[in-house]
């Protein structure tokens, strides 16, 4: 795919997301919703990416945004925030926007709880990068 063709499916992607203006022509990336996370389970067990799940990463499920890219979570109710790297395709449930590593979770202080209203952050540039460089296509659950 061209380069031409790589942009069109970034701006395509985030013009079906909520997009905050940023200084210059770019924007930013932004989602709202809720956050959950998985650990044990499936620890060990290989994600949709291809790569090997260890819930003590920094990672995360996501139904839409490429593999490979990396995203900033934040707590909306602590203020907390984490960079997790997105390897794997969920939440399988309703409701539920992006699944945190028990790492993560951790980072951002939710193990207890569950789950958490969440702001999910990215830079366009990144998430073209990543489209570019991954190596498996896969949405949904």
């Amino acid at each position: 795919m061209g380069r031409l063709g790589l942009s069109l499916a970034v701006a395509t992607f985030l013009l079906s997301r909520t997009v905050v203006p940023a200084e210059g022509v770019d924007a930013r990336y932004v989602e709202r919703g809720t956050a959950s996370w998985y650990g044990e389970p499936f620890h060990g067990l290989e994600t949709a990416s291809g790569d090997v799940f260890d819930m003590n990463q920094l990672t995360a499920a996501h139904r839409e945004l490429p593999f490979g890219a990396e995203v900033t979570v934040i707590h909306l109710r602590t203020d907390a925030s984490v960079s997790v790297v997105i390897n794997d395709r969920g939440p399988c449930i309703d409701g539920r926007d992006i699944d945190l590593s028990k790492a993560a979770a951790r980072a951002l202080g939710m193990v207890e709880e569950g789950l958490a209203p969440v702001l999910i952050e990215a830079d366009p540039q990144q998430l073209e990068h990543a489209v570019r460089t991954q190596t498996r296509v896969s949405s949904g659950c």
